[in-house]
């Protein structure tokens, strides 16, 4: 299948966008003004120690202060401190999420972080998480710094190979390769971009990545705290570094000055692909005519439609994201069991597709449809696990049980798309619904009839009722009966008025007179 990377790049936001086919199946976005900071490397310092967590949170010059894990603190501490060795599992683990695209795993901490942290030390540390919500962000002191073909670890002793590389022999040349080289103190980890490659391109990874730890051991000794060492470079950088190999047919951008720094970028990392780099001038904008945004508008949706006619529905909780499938028009043309295996196996798919590309993370719960046939639940349960293998994040997925249901959780290192795109709704205020005309009306007339029952003073024969426009033309119209027998029973005159358009649906104002 071919695939192609196509860069937008606009005065506010730079938007790469990656399609197998005419599919769309990642999209990264990056605001001028917010760039990502994960993989940045900073000198903080320790504002408050959490004995009762195993955490520390670490001023590193962002609004809310970082979040540090005792397990993700090296008990040598500082720029200076002697390697770590890795467990092999756990760094073939890092390998497998590419180091530079997931959360490193969790570590279990050499001593309570009471003992190896205290309020006011100062601490090197990476960004492995973007602040999300009310949280800061993650960080730890395991730094991991990406190359091409390498990832640099300078507190492991070990060299690993991506899982995405599956043949042995590969991998054991790959290893070979790079420890025939002159290392520096530390590890590595072969990423799946060094298949096929060899010593020249792994030494020339090798000299940039341990020039650049001992930069930012330079800088750690002259910062004062906080500071940046190290920013992970923009992300068109990025997508040539991690993204563009020979399985890409077309490296398609729209404006004349990246298409320039992108050129830039790949004769400096993969000369050979050079001329997959062309320069779009169509006057039609390039994500219009390559179907782009049509997908990305349906990615915001949350019902999404099968080509067969099922559907597939998806819901944010606080705790979790729900993946409903549904059979919606198919109906099939033999059995009932049929009918099911072909709905779910098509959902397969498109559940990956749209989790890689809202980049939902934490807890997903997938609800296939019911599946009486263990062999019919073992089929789509390993269609499944193939289609995640192709995610850059790291997943774990149980096996489906008899109700159909999935559990699985994915690493979140940044923003989803719906967050990253949109905002609460002002009107419903993020539960998706508001309450009816028929409903505040009621309200409304209660709080008229406890206002009036609490006056003291002299009666006063007339109530104001400020009111959202809508509500204000249904008291008119539907609600003009219930309203006379309220006035009726109370011997009051009720006054509505339409408050100004910038009002919520949901307030509303009384006031006797």
């Amino acid at each position: 299948m071919s695939k192609r990377i196509v860069v937008n790049a606009g005065p506010i936001e730079t938007r790469v966008a990656v399609q197998e086919g005419n599919l769309l199946t990642d999209l990264y976005l990056e605001r001028h003004r917010h760039r990502s900071i994960v993989g940045s490397v900073y000198k903080g310092t320790v504002t408050n120690v959490l004995p009762g967590m195993q955490a520390a949170f670490v001023d590193i010059g962002l609004a809310k202060d970082a979040f540090l894990y005792a397990g993700d603190y090296t008990a040598s501490r500082g720029v200076e401190a002697a390697p770590v060795a890795l467990p092999a599992d756990e760094a073939e683990d890092v390998a497998d999420a590419e180091v530079d695209e997931a959360e490193p795993p969790r570590r279990e901490a050499v001593a309570p972080i009471e003992e190896m942290l205290r309020k006011g030390q100062e601490v090197l540390v990476q960004v492995s998480k973007e602040s999300l919500g009310t949280k800061g962000a993650r960080v730890t002191s395991f730094i991991s710094l990406p190359g091409r073909y390498l990832v640099y670890m300078p507190q492991s002793q070990h060299v690993g190979v991506s899982r995405r590389i599956r043949d042995d022999r590969e991998r054991d040349r790959l290893r070979a390769a790079l420890r025939s080289l002159n290392l520096p103190p530390g590890g590595f980890i072969l990423r799946t971009n060094a298949e096929g490659k060899g010593e020249a391109e792994f030494a020339a990874d090798v000299e940039f990545l341990s020039r650049l730890w001992a930069q930012i051991q330079a800088r750690y000794a002259r910062a004062t705290p906080p500071a940046v060492l190290h920013e992970e470079a923009d992300l068109t950088f990025r997508v040539v570094r991690d993204l563009f190999s020979p399985e890409v047919d077309e490296f398609v951008v729209d404006s004349a000055e990246v298409h320039g720094k992108c050129l830039e970028y790949v004769r400096a990392l993969v000369p050979a692909l050079e001329d997959r780099v062309k320069l779009y001038t169509e006057r039609v904008p390039v994500f219009d005519h390559h179907g782009i945004e049509k997908d990305i508008e349906k990615a915001l949706r949350r019902r999404v439609w099968l080509k067969s006619g099922g559907y597939i529905v998806i819901d944010h909780t606080e705790a979790l994201v729900s993946i409903d499938v549904n059979t919606g028009k198919y109906v099939g043309k033999r059995d009932f069991e049929q009918t099911v295996l072909k709905i779910n196996m098509e959902a397969v798919g498109e559940v990956v597709r749209q989790i890689r590309l809202r980049d939902l993370g934490g807890i997903i719960i997938i609800d296939f449809i019911d599946m009486e046939v263990l062999e019919h639940r073992e089929q789509v349960y390993k269609a499944l696990k193939r289609a995640l293998a192709e995610d850059k994040a790291r997943t774990n997925v149980l096996e489906i049980s008899e109700l159909g249901l999935v559990e699985m959780t994915r690493k979140r290192v940044r923003q989803d798309l719906r967050a990253l795109l949109s905002v609460t709704c002002p009107t419903c205020r993020g539960s998706g619904v508001t309450r009816s005309n028929e409903t505040l009306a009621a309200e409304v007339y209660r709080v008229i009839q406890a206002k009036v029952a609490a006056e003291t003073e002299p009666a006063r024969h007339e109530v104001v009722a400020r009111v959202h426009a809508d509500l204000a033309a249904y008291f008119e119209e539907e609600g003009r009966e219930d309203l006379a027998r309220l006035e009726a029973a109370l011997d009051v005159k009720v006054i509505v008025q339409p408050a100004d358009k910038q009002q919520h649906r949901e307030d509303y104002d009384i006031r006797l007179r």
